[in-house]
């Protein structure tokens, strides 16, 4: 089923790469991350994916001689790496998971990848309004990017030097003299600094400014030199300063030379530095890239076997069930299926049988993070948290994941699932020692067994669960008369589920069922995705459907996901409403962890509090993703280990009919020694979105 991800700020993509490290946009770890990591490895989902709706990073470097102004020496390096090496030696030729001698041609036609159904502006960094997918990965480029076998590192892209200074207070890149615009302007430190002053503007998405809160400025040193000074020291900052992606000054001047207001800029094209231009556009509906055959960084060792398909097409859909049946008959490419009773009762027929069409499941690594059912505690019905208990209780996965999602799903249970960082059983002592100092502001049952989500199979059972949940709200004021759970006031407990295309229906008809034994109602409503987004940038809604990107490394990101300055801000990634100063001061100490053990203990305890804040219903998750194909379409023999499926694609496949025709020209037969793709059984795919 779909859950919503956070959102971006830009409302665009989350990038492939950037999925393993960072959040939603509203971080800009998150926001910029999609623009960063997207690069990285990959080109990128749209945030306003199915995953998520709008909404995700790294960083390379620079950096020479003397550093000036009075900046400590710093020590210039390719590549740098928050906890440890990079795995990549200097002077590598290409990550492990691409094959650099990749074909380069022809068209990939993909459908929206996510819940939108269409777009009304190209400019991805701005807060109203929905840029098309694509633009964000294909277009845009950042100083550095993040590999997908490993955690946390950035490799230079517009970047080919890095120097963070030994005290850490800031962090120098050297501009890559070979990087240019599309329009043939080179890419300069002043662009650089641009960018960021615009992205730290009202006039760019709220996130930005969340997520670069922790740079106090940037100083152009020369022309190829820029500097990011920091107001504080964490290891995560310099590769936070890479992810800020960079575009011209140049974009949005008109031809009497004027220059629009950023939040103005709309269809005007994107003046940036990325593989592809935008060759043309439908109405909302369709969108097309070809490759910019001037593309400066064709030969850079992150970029070597990347991008090889000379047009990526993007064509919108309104429907899920249009769009999956407009797959089979031919009128894309390639799908990524979020659904587990499609996948096994759709993906079928004659070309499947034939093998035109592919079916198969990709194992990634990818920390499956928390995805569930929001509850917006600005709702003054879900300020108790033994009311938001009761509503964990009364969702029976048991059942949904055995009639509804044919036993293909695990339950969540952590805000880091299936990672190292998720809290198990009692706290540890370094969780303790961060524990203690709150302790007087903590639930007593933080300091007892981790949470365990309620489960109804035997001996355990759903009128034992719903038991629990009636004492819970009881105790909280909500008693059953007059036909209705009520308050003291006589108020009925009504809620509205908020869903923006009706995938979730099934599930909150079954949830609903639970909720009315308590005397509960639950409203299901879909709408259409610009009002969904609009009420979600408003945080005008009662409980909403999301998931948060997957993050091996996660960081600043999380102040704006769960900080208390960020409760208040529109547009924001704290749906939740999240004002806790003991929250607050986790968050503080997960983003200046200095080691991985640090990162640990303190992501554990903020899990621990946060579980026991009841502040979300737990879904589901999978290791897997879920595609379909058109057989023509190759991979790379080995798989990367942190990868979205839509940025993997668009970056790494290619078309294996030039690989046969490359074959014929020379005179030599094609090569066969990656393995064929084979359907396997149906499984469950990724976390279930």
């Amino acid at each position: 089923m779909n859950a919503r991800t956070t959102r971006h700020p830009h409302s665009t993509q989350a990038s492939f790469a950037a999925s393993r490290i960072a959040g939603r946009t509203a971080s800009m770890r998150a926001v910029v991350a999609p623009v960063v990591q997207t690069f990285a490895c990959a080109a990128s989902i749209v945030s306003g994916a199915r995953f998520s709706t709008r909404f995700a990073m790294t960083v390379v470097g620079i950096v020479a001689s003397a550093i000036l102004w009075f900046a400590p020496e710093a020590h210039a390096k390719y590549a740098i790496a928050q906890y440890g090496e990079p795995k990549y030696p200097k002077g590598f030729t290409h990550f492990d998971y691409v094959n650099p001698d990749a074909p380069r041609g022809g068209t990939l036609t993909l459908a929206n990848p996510d819940r939108r159904t269409s777009f009304d502006k190209f400019n991805p960094f701005t807060l109203r309004g929905t840029s098309p997918p694509g633009v964000s990965g294909l277009m845009f480029e950042t100083l550095g990017i993040g590999s997908a076998d490993e955690p946390a590192t950035v490799y230079g892209l517009l970047a080919d030097d890095i120097a963070v200074a030994p005290d850490g207070a800031s962090v120098t890149f050297h501009i890559n003299r070979a990087a240019h615009f599309n329009n043939g302007d080179p890419v300069t430190a002043q662009d650089v600094k641009y960018s960021f002053d615009t992205l730290m503007s009202p006039q760019a998405a709220p996130g930005y400014k969340v997520m670069l809160a922790d740079v106090k400025g940037v100083t152009v040193i020369d022309n190829r030199r820029v500097r990011f000074d920091f107001r504080r020291v964490s290891p995560d900052l310099p590769l936070l300063a890479a992810s800020v992606p960079v575009f011209s000054p140049k974009w949005g001047v008109g031809a009497d030379g004027k220059r629009k207001a950023f939040d103005a800029i709309t269809f005007e094209t994107p003046i940036a530095s990325g593989p592809y231009l935008i060759e043309s556009y439908e109405g909302g509906r369709r969108i097309a890239f070809h490759r910019d055959p001037n593309y400066w960084g064709n030969d850079l060792p992150v970029r070597r076997g990347t991008y090889n398909f000379e047009r990526i097409v993007y064509k919108m859909y309104a429907d899920d069930i249009v769009r999956l049946e407009g797959f089979k008959a031919g009128e894309f490419d390639a799908t990524t299926e979020y659904r587990a009773r499609s996948w096994v009762r759709s993906y079928v027929g004659k070309r499947f049988r034939d093998g035109e069409l592919v079916k198969r499941e990709f194992a990634h690594h990818n920390a499956a993070g928390m995805q569930g059912f929001i509850l917006n505690t600005r709702r003054d019905k879900f300020r108790d948290v033994r009311v938001r208990r009761a509503l964990d209780l009364a969702l029976d996965f048991h059942w949904l994941n055995r009639q509804l999602f044919y036993n293909q799903y695990q339950r969540i249970y952590s805000y880091f699932t299936n990672s190292d960082l998720a809290a198990r059983g009692m706290p540890g002592e370094a969780e303790r020692k961060l524990l203690d100092p709150l302790r007087k502001s903590l639930d007593p049952a933080v300091f007892g067994p981790m949470v365990v989500q309620p489960t109804t199979a035997p001996p355990a059972s759903l009128r034992e669960n719903l038991r629990q949940a009636r004492e819970l709200l009881a105790q909280a004021g909500w008693t059953y008369r007059d036909g209705a759970l009520r308050n003291a006031k006589g108020e009925p407990f009504v809620f509205e589920f908020l869903d923006d295309g009706g995938a979730m229906g099934p599930v909150a008809s079954a949830y609903a069922r639970n909720l009315a034994k308590l005397g509960i109602t639950l409203n299901f409503r879909t709408s259409d995705f610009a009002l969904y987004q609009k009420r979600l940038e408003a945080f005008d809604f009662d409980m909403i459907s999301l998931r948060y990107p997957d993050s091996q490394i996660p960081g600043t990101e999380l102040l704006d996901r769960f900080g208390s300055r960020s409760a208040d801000v529109e547009g924001s990634d704290n749906v939740i409403g999240l004002k806790d100063p003991a929250v607050d001061t986790l968050l503080g100490e997960l983003v200046r962890a200095r080691t991985y053990d640090d990162l640990v203990a303190a992501a554990r305890a903020l899990d621990r509090v946060l579980m026991h804040g009841y502040y979300i219903v737990p879904h589901w998750f999978s290791s897997t993703h879920r595609m379909a194909y058109k057989q023509y379409l190759h991979f790379p023999d080995k798989l990367p280990l942190y990868f979205t499926a839509e940025g993997w694609l668009v970056s790494m496949w290619w078309d294996s009919r030039l690989e046969r025709g490359r074959a014929s020209a020379s005179g030599t037969p094609p090569s066969t020694d990656r393995p064929q793709p084979v359907a396997p059984p149906a499984v469950a795919s990724g976390v279930a979105r």
